[in-house]
């Protein structure tokens, strides 16, 4: 599946992903390929992206999410890359 993710300055993320775990403003949720369609408020934490075996994770102030046909976009407030 596809995730994008951008702040108002930039695009910080763009590609193909087996997972992506979120921290939502009631908790953290993970998505999966095939997910059901949802848009959440994200909270500040971490975006946990797994993909081919690798791991990265990004920390937000922030934001929103949607996921729709094996897309997410993330519309984050600001990151930091660690």
């Amino acid at each position: 599946m596809l995730l994008e993710i951008v702040t108002p300055d930039q695009k910080v993320f763009e590609g193909e992903v087996n997972a992506v775990s979120f921290p939502g403003s009631d908790g953290e949720f993970q998505v999966l390929n095939s997910h059901a369609p949802l848009i959440s408020s994200l909270g500040k934490g971490p975006v946990r992206i797994s993909a081919d075996g690798k791991n990265e994770e990004m920390i937000i102030d922030g934001g929103v999410v949607e996921v729709l046909n094996n897309k997410i976009v993330v519309l984050a407030e600001s990151l930091v890359k660690e």
